[in-house]
């Protein structure tokens, strides 16, 4: 029979966050004399008032593109040299377009 943990055992989990939230968790290690990222982020959750929040609304909607496979392979070798999703690379691409007459896309239709 499996050996089962006990309840009040910290469980580790994972998180993506960007390098600057990083280096404030370590900024408030140091002031605040913790001994670890894990008790830094325990006094926040701690601390937070989690029935105040509002999330800022985001709507997000599924698309399908049709893309050569030499515009895919490039996008699929980007996402994976840069270590982002393909997603966050088309996100960024599609914000970086400037705001006036569109150009012929190599590869793509008029």
């Amino acid at each position: 029979m499996a050996k089962k943990t006990a309840p009040s055992a910290p469980a580790p989990i994972t998180f993506d966050l960007p390098v600057a939230l990083i280096t404030k968790i370590e900024a408030h290690r140091r002031r605040l004399g913790l001994s670890s990222t894990s008790d830094v982020v325990r006094l926040a959750i701690g601390a937070f008032d989690f029935e105040r929040y509002q999330a800022t609304p985001n709507e997000h909607r599924q698309i399908s593109v049709r893309l050569t496979a030499r515009v895919k392979t490039t996008l699929v070798k980007a996402a994976r040299a840069k270590r982002v999703s393909v997603g966050e690379l088309l996100r960024v691409a599609l914000d970086a377009l400037p705001a006036g007459k569109a150009k012929a896309s190599a590869g793509g239709r008029k």
